[in-house]
């Protein structure tokens, strides 16, 4: 079984009798971007089997599989095994956000697809247990357009507060109650990284929604549409929730 990791259409192939390192200096160059650890990640063969370690000291990563169906949160000292057929890997380093595809040519699992068209089709976004209106899915597709648009791996930069508010057409400070009720929702489901404490929203938490929004496939593309005519109708503040 051999694993490749695509960045920005470069391919890198692993070798069992040695680590793939990804990083600042490492195998896979991912940027000089003196946030980013010289050595944050590894593709490592060991038992049998390929793995995704986080070699770094105080960066995550967020996994995810194609489908959205799997997503890991990688902390420092972590490692999960590359057991599915083709991953996403996002990770940000100071004020830039940087994802990259790992391939797996024998994958020792399939994934499969469970939620029917009527489900996809349905009024309301749900993540797990999670809820979303219309305005908070907005936010959120705001703070990911760059990512949706841009296509191919890469970095890009989350916009500001003021800039996603602008594209929307609403004040900062009803983006800023919306994203405090959009992170506090996830929190409270379980999605880490919204958190810095307790009672204490983490000062990167705009970062981790977007990777999770993207990996999770909350926002897609399609959803682009969604904010042309947000701008056209001007947005309501109504049914918070």
């Amino acid at each position: 079984m051999g694993v490749t990791v695509d960045f920005c259409g470069e391919l890198f192939v692993a070798d069992p009798a040695q680590p793939l390192t990804i990083g600042r200096t490492g195998d896979v160059e991912i940027d000089d971007n003196p946030y980013l650890h010289r050595n944050f990640l590894q593709v490592v063969e060991d038992g049998g089997l390929w793995w995704l370690a986080n070699v770094g000291t105080t960066l995550t990563a967020t996994v995810a599989d194609k489908k959205g169906l799997f997503q890991a949160w990688l902390n420092p000292g972590a490692r999960i095994p590359l057991a599915l057929e083709r991953f996403t890997v996002w990770f940000t380093a100071g004020p830039t956000t940087y994802d990259f595809d790992v391939i797996v040519d024998t994958p020792a699992f399939v994934a499969t697809e469970t939620e029917t068209k009527e489900e996809a089709d349905s009024g309301e976004t749900t993540v797990g247990r999670v809820s979303f209106t219309p305005d908070q899915k907005l936010l959120i597709i705001a703070l990911a357009e760059p990512f949706l648009r841009r296509g191919q791996g890469g970095a890009t930069q989350i916009p500001s507060s003021a800039d996603a508010a602008a594209r929307l057409g609403w004040k900062v400070t009803r983006f800023n109650r919306k994203l405090d009720n959009v992170c506090q929702k996830l929190a409270d489901a379980g999605t880490r990284g919204l958190h810095g404490g307790p009672g204490k929203l983490a000062s990167n938490r705009k970062a981790r929604l977007v990777e999770h929004a993207l990996s999770t496939r909350l926002v897609t593309e399609a959803d682009l549409v969604l904010l042309d005519h947000e701008q056209v109708a001007g947005g309501s503040d109504e049914g918070e929730q």
